[in-house]
């Protein structure tokens, strides 16, 4: 069964070069696809170029942020608008076609088993292209870190390219979600886990960037290295300490 609604979700900053064609190629695989540009105040333009997009598809709707507040805060912020949109699938993609837009259509087809579906570079070998070695090393090595210290069987832990069923992003408080970068994808994951979620993977070639400037940092290094001690400690401490009633005594 074809999803009813589904909503791209792309975060931009300075992505003016891209966003055009990447979003005239994710309207083109599908009539019922909506995108939600959701931009931080772009030196570049890119907000205004994505209310022109608006205007002339009704089919692109533009988020606008004071600046820029991290990529987790993004997306939450676009999920959240995407769900008050009535969207019942939700994908989450970069705008600087590292993610093929043409697999859109594969999620789909595996969301109709599974919850989350997960674009991974790692689940057939090893699937970037453009990467130097010390990056790509990161990323996979990032991914089996996080596999043994969290229990996730995912085989790509911080990928960005994903597509949540509605009930997920519902049933999470996405409010609680305060990580950025590779580690809010991680922890994402990891709520999904939680609460039970079929989580799927299915291959991608990850393509480095086509324009722009990559996002990468130490700092978004750290929080991912420190983020899978702290959902580690919390689900081993929310299995010992009792529950809270919520009444009062």
């Amino acid at each position: 069964m074809k999803p009813s609604k589904p909503i791209v979700v792309i975060p931009t900053y300075n992505e003016r070069d891209n966003l055009e064609k990447l979003a005239m190629q994710v309207l083109a695989l599908d009539p019922a696809l909506e995108l939600l540009v959701v931009d931080d105040n772009s030196p570049d333009g890119t907000g205004d170029l994505a209310e022109s997009l608006a205007a002339e598809t009704g089919r692109v709707f533009v988020l606008h942020r004071s600046g820029k507040m991290g990529l987790g805060s993004a997306y939450r912020e676009g999920f959240a608008k995407a769900l008050e949109m009535g969207a019942d699938l939700v994908v989450q993609m970069d705008a600087d076609f590292s993610h093929d837009p043409a697999m859109i259509p594969y999620f789909f087809q595996e969301a109709r088993q599974a919850d989350l579906v997960i674009g991974s570079r790692y689940l057939n070998g090893v699937s970037v292209v453009n990467w130097p070695l010390r990056r790509l090393m990161l990323s996979y090595f990032a991914s089996v870190y996080t596999r043994v210290i969290t229990g996730l069987t995912i085989s790509d832990c911080t990928s960005g390219f994903k597509c949540f069923r509605a009930e997920v992003l519902k049933a999470i408080d996405l409010s609680s979600i305060r990580s950025d970068g590779y580690s809010f994808q991680i922890e994402m994951n990891y709520r999904c886990k939680e609460k039970g979620f079929r989580i799927s993977e299915i291959p991608i070639i990850f393509i480095d960037r086509h324009a722009g400037t990559s996002k990468m940092s130490k700092k978004i290094v750290r929080e991912a290295v420190l983020m899978v001690w702290k959902l580690k400690l919390g689900s081993l401490l929310g299995a010992v300490l009792p529950k809270r009633s919520g009444r009062c005594l």
